[in-house]
């Protein structure tokens, strides 16, 4: 494993997670990362947050393929490590979580609250399995993503290093991949704008947050893609998934554009993380 220090991600989290996230720091991810302003409304919670350091990403026009459509191309910082920690406090605001949102039914909400009372031991993404489906995008490590007109393929530097492919060319859901890590995800174009993404057939061993909001192998994740201007990306996830939520909810990141390329990070190599997930 590399040696880089973990500074880019402590200054990405609050005082207030920074406890929660000690097992994933153990692991050091390489990359540095920018710190955006706080959104309003969005990628904070209901409540808002704390204020954020001063936005360094561009903020040029926005990148366009030939055919005017959205270039999301480019080397990305997630800037969500509170919803990657706790989505649903994030969700909940200045209530107590969990407050009905996510709207769980009774034995989601039972299994949440047995994996968050030990301390999240049995996290998958600390025995560097891949997080899934809308987990990737907040996670602390970075991506690139790289488009064509009929495909666009994101590469992450965490998650155990792994890739995912987003087609844009039409096809429909492959009936064959169920119960896989990242799924099967399909792109249309809405608007010149914005990118939706329905991604199906993912395993129910991945949680959406660190804190242990499950799902089932039925949940249908919709990504809603936007990028702003140069440095500023929007993504809107909708979780639909009836056997382990009463309606479908939605939260928001807004990752920022990357100082600096992806560097070789392996998760396996040296995993601290083993040790600490001794929970309680």
């Amino acid at each position: 494993m590399n040696k880089i220090q973990v500074s880019s991600i402590a200054a990405t989290m609050s005082a207030s997670v920074l406890w929660a996230f000690l097992p994933l720091i153990a692991q050091q991810p390489a990359a540095t990362t920018l710190a955006p302003d706080a959104p309003k409304g969005g990628g904070f919670g209901k409540g808002g947050g704390k204020a954020a350091a001063k936005d360094t990403a561009p903020k040029g026009p926005t990148p366009r393929m030939p055919d005017g459509k959205v270039d999301f191309s480019g080397n990305w910082a997630p800037n969500a490590i509170r919803e990657n920690v706790d989505l649903a406090s994030v969700l909940c605001g200045t209530q107590v979580a969990p407050c009905g949102d996510p709207p769980m039914l009774p034995w989601a909400d039972k299994l949440y609250r047995e994996r968050k009372g030990s301390l999240s031991k049995d996290d998958p993404e600390g025995y560097c399995l891949p997080p899934g489906v809308p987990r990737m995008s907040t996670t602390p490590y970075p991506w690139t993503m790289i488009q064509t007109d009929k495909l666009l393929v994101i590469v992450y530097e965490g998650g155990a290093h792994i890739w995912r492919k987003i087609f844009l060319d039409g096809r429909p859901h492959n009936p064959q991949v169920v119960e896989t890590w990242l799924g099967d995800s399909l792109g249309h174009w809405q608007d010149n704008d914005t990118l939706i993404v329905e991604t199906v057939g993912q395993t129910d061993k991945t949680w959406l947050d660190e804190s242990g909001l499950p799902h089932t192998k039925d949940m249908v994740v919709t990504e809603q893609f936007k990028r702003i201007d140069e440095g500023h990306m929007e993504i809107v996830h909708t979780i639909n998934d009836p056997g382990a939520y009463s309606k479908p909810w939605t939260f928001t990141t807004h990752p920022t554009q990357l100082k600096g390329e992806l560097i070789e990070y392996i998760c396996q190599e040296n995993n601290r993380d083993v040790q600490h997930l001794v929970g309680k």
